[in-house]
């Protein structure tokens, strides 16, 4: 699978954050996912997973919930809680022995989606997909509402220059047309703003 890079130069592909305690859990993952294409990041901690996280962009979060010191449920209640990193989907996996109740625990923390190990390699495999296509088409739609709004100062500023030369004309005519261009160029900017 071969990604073009971001018209701004950056590349699409945005990383995949693997986060358990268990060095076999994190080698199945990868052997999962790795078909998919994306980089696959490994966390071995609540903790170390906040420091990759405040590193790079992630567009989903595989999170064990059972892991020493800082467990699943407060990494997902940090990660929700920074603005840098509040909306990124989480999948939690945790063994089937868990307890009931950790289903509903993960979901108020904010995951999107909730598997119990051992899962199905496709299903995982097809959820975290969703997610990476959903990550490309906003940063896709993040990338055109840049490049609309840089055209919309464009246009502002050339109606503004118009609006300038008619109103320093001796033409009345020109004058006149003027106030026309003053609402014009009011109109772009207001819709500047409201975006």
């Amino acid at each position: 699978m071969t990604h073009a890079p971001d018209t701004d130069g950056t590349d699409e592909r945005a990383g995949i954050l693997l986060v358990d305690d268990m060095e076999d859990n994190l080698a199945a993952l990868e052997a999962v996912l790795g078909s998919l294409g994306e980089p696959l990041v490994r966390a071995r901690s609540g903790e170390e997973a906040m420091k990759a996280l405040l590193r790079q962009e992630f567009a989903v979060v595989l999170l064990d919930i059972l892991m020493p010191g800082m467990d699943g449920f407060e990494t997902a209640s940090n990660i929700k809680r920074l603005d840098q990193t509040k909306d990124i989907p989480i999948i939690f996996l945790t063994g089937t022995e868990s307890d009931s109740g950790f289903a509903f625990r993960g979901y108020s923390t904010g995951a999107a989606d909730y598997l119990t190990k051992p899962f199905d390699p496709w299903v995982l495999r097809a959820k975290v997909n969703v997610f990476l296509d959903l990550h490309r088409k906003n940063r896709q739609l993040r990338r055109l509402i840049k490049q609309d709004n840089a055209r919309m100062g464009e246009l502002a500023d050339r109606i503004s220059e118009i609006e300038r030369r008619l109103s320093a004309s001796d033409d009345p005519g020109e004058r006149d047309l003027s106030e026309s261009v003053a609402r014009m160029a009011e109109s772009v900017r207001s819709l500047r703003r409201g975006r």
